[in-house]
C-alpha cells in the first residue's frame, strides 16, 4: 500500500473551485481545515492516517489559498461549506459511506455536513466547533467576534488576530479594548512552527484577513440544526482538547452539542489546533474514535 504518493486535483462547484489532495488506500476519510487554514493543516496527521488503511482526502476551503472564488469576496455561509464537503464525498467515495473529520470552522461545516447528509458517513468528528451560541451565555462571544472584525478593518489582521487570541482566553472579555496592541505585530514567523506546517503559514498568513472578515462571525453565529444532529447521534462523535477546558468558546459547544444530541463526546491531545500541537498523540485517539 502506497501511503506517501500524494495526488492533487481541482472540483468546480457552484461559487468556487476546489483544490484538494489524497493519499492512502482504503476508506475515505475527509479532513477539513478550519478557517485561515487549508489542506496543509493535516500535514502531520494524513501520513500516519493513510498508513492505518484510510484513504486521506483534505482540501483548501473555498476562498483559502489554492481554492479560488468565482467572484469578489463576501460573508461565506456555513451550508456552503457543507455542500463542498458532500461533493468532494460524491467524488472520491461515490458508493460507500466516509468518514470525516472537521477542526474548528471547519467542524461546524461538518456538523452540517452530518444534519443534512448522514447517509454518506460512517462517523463524523468535529472537533471544537466554535458555536458559541448553545453556550448559556454567548453575548462575551458576540461583542469578541465583532470586535476583532471591526479591529482587522481600522488596524490590520495582526493585531485582530491578537486580539482575537487574548478573548479566546480570557473567557470573552478580558476588560481590554484592543487598543493596546501594537500597530505593526506580525503574526508568528514559519521558523515557529512545526516543519509540517511551514510550507503552509504563507499561505495561512495571507488568509487571514479573509477568514477574520468573511468567516468568524458568520460561522461563530451559526445554530445548528439540533434536532437534525440529534437524528444523526449514531455517527456523531463532538471532541475538544484536553488544553482547552478553560477556555468555553472553543470546548463548551463540543460539550453541549453531545448534551444535545446525545452524541458521543471524546476529549483529545493537545488544544485547538492539537492536530498540529501534538499530532502522534491525535492520530493516535483519532483511530480509536473511528474504530469505536
Amino acid at each position: 500500500m502506497d501511503t506517501d504518493t500524494l495526488t492533487t486535483g481541482t472540483l468546480k462547484v457552484p461559487g468556487a473551485t476546489l483544490y484538494h489532495e489524497r493519499r492512502g488506500s482504503g476508506p475515505v476519510l475527509l479532513l477539513i481545515p478550519g478557517g485561515g487554514a487549508d489542506a496543509g493543516l493535516y500535514a502531520a496527521i494524513a501520513p500516519g492516517l493513510a498508513a492505518a488503511g484510510y484513504t486521506v482526502v483534505s482540501f483548501d476551503p473555498r476562498g483559502h489559498s489554492r481554492s479560488a472564488l468565482d467572484g469578489p469576496p463576501a460573508d461565506q455561509r456555513v451550508a456552503d461549506w457543507g455542500d463542498d464537503a458532500y461533493r468532494l464525498l460524491e467524488l472520491v467515495s461515490p458508493h460507500e459511506p466516509a468518514y470525516v473529520l472537521g477542526c474548528s470552522a471547519g467542524a461546524i461545516a461538518a456538523l452540517d455536513l452530518a444534519a443534512r447528509h448522514p447517509e454518506r458517513l460512517r462517523r463524523v468528528v468535529a472537533h471544537e466547533p466554535p458555536l458559541v451560541e448553545v453556550l448559556e451565555d454567548p453575548a462575551p462571544y458576540r461583542a469578541l467576534f465583532t470586535e476583532v472584525r471591526t479591529l482587522l478593518r481600522a488596524r490590520g489582521a495582526a493585531a485582530a488576530m491578537a486580539r482575537l487570541g487574548e478573548g479566546l482566553a480570557a473567557g470573552g472579555d478580558d476588560g481590554r479594548d484592543g487598543h493596546d496592541v501594537r500597530d505593526g505585530d506580525e503574526p508568528r514567523g514559519a521558523d515557529g512552527l512545526p516543519p509540517e506546517l511551514r510550507e503552509m503559514a504563507p499561505r495561512m498568513y495571507a488568509n487571514q484577513p479573509g477568514f477574520l472578515e468573511h468567516v468568524l462571525c458568520p460561522f461563530t453565529s451559526n445554530a445548528p440544526d439540533v434536532a437534525a444532529l440529534r437524528a444523526a447521534a449514531g455517527v456523531l462523535v463532538t471532541a475538544a482538547g484536553r488544553d482547552s477546558r478553560e477556555q468555553p468558546a472553543l470546548s463548551g459547544p463540543a460539550r453541549r452539542l453531545a448534551e444535545l444530541t446525545g452524541a458521543a463526546f471524546a476529549e483529545f491531545p493537545g488544544g485547538h489546533l492539537g492536530c498540529t500541537e501534538r499530532p502522534r498523540e491525535f492520530t493516535a485517539r483519532l483511530l480509536e474514535v473511528l474504530a469505536d
